[in-house]
């Protein structure tokens, strides 16, 4: 769980201070070079240097081994390079400001949830953008705030507080409010919500307290707390996407249809379906690094296992 630094010890303090110069270094250099040769150096750097020494790599195979054992090895291979390549551009991406908020604003955006929007936006009626750790998704928060739409944000708190504490405010630079998760942010989040207003959710992370939704075809803890604010807020739930394209610096945005009023499982189910379909498009864009199947009591699969 991240940890407030008053509660660390002095060897946790001093391997997070260690860890967070390392990587503000990284950052900082990386801000040195122009912004079409930054975004591929650093997801270079990520791939062929930070993932290995991570454990990054090893993450990636052993999900894909779970989740997708029929893929062949090459296949597997591949995206352990494009996983955390993807991660890499995705993280100097949004310390880069204006290069970046500017290939945002110009995405191309497809599919029929820009029109579902616009009627919401027309009728007072608040909305649960849903989206994933896929392709950018903070270009997709961008957009969407650049065509005018105020969109607050929740966030999980980085484990590193040294980290957090700038990472928040890269954050914010996107656009604001955010709201941190916990008590007091959901507070906020709902309060905004009952206002008409917008909310953003990364929804594909393992979810203390969560349900047993299908993902893959293997139960994934989820949470479905944004299904059940849609249905007790009546707001339209709407899962957005921004997918990298070829040239790796540019995006598309993707906005499915409304997720359909039912009950708060089934709308998850169907949330968790959409983004597996367009994973499966593009495999190499979504974070196959995290633990998206831990084991939460009698739900979920270890996939940190010996190969």
């Amino acid at each position: 769980m991240p940890a407030d630094i008053s509660q660390l010890s002095r060897s946790a303090r001093a391997g997070y201070f260690c860890s967070n110069l390392v990587l503000r270094a990284l950052i900082g250099l990386a801000l040195i070079i122009p912004y079409r040769w930054r975004v591929p150096m650093m997801g270079w750097l990520v791939s062929r240097v930070l993932a290995p020494l991570a454990g990054g790599r090893k993450r990636i195979r052993n999900n894909l081994k779970l989740v997708m054992p029929e893929l062949p090895k090459a296949d597997v291979e591949r995206l352990c390079r494009e996983v955390p390549d993807n991660a890499g551009r995705a993280l100097i991406e949004l310390y880069s400001g204006r290069p970046f908020l500017e290939r945002a604003y110009a995405a191309k955006v497809t599919g029929p949830g820009l029109a579902a929007l616009e009627e919401a936006r027309a009728e007072g009626r608040p909305v649960v953008f849903m989206t994933g750790h896929f392709g950018n998704y903070d270009a997709a928060r961008a957009h969407m705030i650049h065509r005018g739409y105020e969109i607050g944000a929740l966030y999980r708190r980085m484990a590193n507080p040294y980290f957090n504490e700038h990472y928040v405010r890269a954050l914010s630079a996107v656009g604001t409010p955010m709201f941190e998760q916990g008590r007091r942010g959901m507070i906020e989040m709902v309060r905004h919500l009952k206002g008409g207003g917008l909310i953003a959710i990364v929804g594909d992370l393992h979810s203390h307290g969560g349900v047993a939704i299908d993902f893959f075809g293997k139960p994934a803890v989820t949470s479905t707390v944004p299904a059940e604010l849609a249905l007790k807020h009546n707001a339209i739930m709407l899962p957005v996407y921004a997918i990298r394209q070829e040239n790796g610096l540019d995006f598309e945005i993707v906005m499915h249809p409304p997720i359909p009023h039912t009950d708060a499982k089934t709308m998850t189910q169907d949330l968790n379906d959409g983004l597996e379909a367009l994973v499966r498009e593009h495999m190499g864009q979504w974070f196959w690094i995290h633990r998206r199947w831990k084991p939460w009591f009698d739900v979920g699969l270890e996939t940190d296992r010996p190969d």
